[in-house]
């Protein structure tokens, strides 16, 4: 779909690198520009690193060495999109900030990914400390998904394919930031909106709607739809699609039982892994 798209991404940990595999999927040919140091994610989770850059090719270049500059201007003299997963201060220090990239290279669509949006971009920061300023975090529990940091990556890749899309059709390139701070305020809209929080219509205040113990473990229903509803309670067999009849009911089978029993009736029904 995008074989004949060339990315270079200066990016290491989980966010950047995740949008040049989306990217990579898609079929565009990605180079991979890591420290000398190696991406840290190599060490903390080398499976999912290994998945992540699978048919890119991983170049090591130290951005402060004399000869960087050279073999980066062979990179992007050839690429479309460059992302990059950066503080600024390091990205002016390099000469990559948006008006010297785009100098030497006209036609080059650039996605810079920063914790915060300008002015604040040079704030450190991770998944953990985005998500705890969107609001996602429920304490002392830690957050079982880093969803700041896979939104953020989607929102990354969508960035560059709207940048390009735009140079084919008027021949200009461009430029966008992504503020993982800021998509995931709008991952936690949700939660402002009253939907998920304890009580709320999607946060357990809606009996066909919540989390029940089995007889064996524990399952998800989501049967919030009239129709979703109506085949619940004739599964269930109850006369009240309440939480104390249900809680009931779903004692008398294991999780998986009532999966299995739930893909019969067409009811969305899980078992919680």
């Amino acid at each position: 779909m995008l074989s004949h798209l060339r990315v270079v991404a200066l990016a290491t940990n989980i966010p950047g690198p995740l949008a040049a595999a989306r990217l990579r999927r898609l079929g565009a040919s990605v180079v991979k520009i890591e420290p000398e140091r190696g991406d840290q994610l190599a060490f903390a989770a080398r499976a999912w690193y290994e998945e992540i850059v699978t048919g890119m090719d991983v170049v090591t270049l130290d951005l402060r060495a004399p000869d960087a500059s050279a073999r980066l201007d062979e990179l992007l003299r050839e690429a479309d999109v460059l992302l990059t997963a950066l503080r600024a201060s390091a990205l002016a220090s390099a000469g990559l900030n948006w008006e010297s990239v785009h100098e030497r290279y006209p036609r080059l669509c650039y996605v810079s990914l920063t914790g915060e949006a300008p002015p604040n971009d040079d704030r450190a920061g991770h998944d953990l400390t985005y998500q705890a300023r969107a609001g996602t975090i429920a304490p002392p529990a830690m957050p079982r998904v880093l969803i700041a940091d896979m939104a953020a990556a989607e929102r990354v890749a969508t960035a560059a394919l709207a940048l390009v899309l735009r140079r084919e059709r008027n021949g200009e390139s461009g430029f966008a930031n992504v503020s993982i701070t800021e998509v995931a305020m709008e991952f936690a809209r949700p939660y402002e909106h009253g939907l998920t929080p304890e009580g709320g219509v999607l946060g357990g205040g809606l009996a066909t709607y919540k989390i029940y113990p089995a007889r064996q473990g524990w399952i998800a229903v989501a049967a919030l739809e009239p129709h979703f509803a109506q085949r619940l309670q004739a599964m269930l067999d109850v006369e009240n699609l309440d939480d104390s009849e249900m809680r009931a009911a779903f004692g008398r089978r294991s999780a998986q039982e009532w999966e299995e029993l739930a893909q019969h009736h067409d009811v969305p029904l899980a078992a919680i892994r």
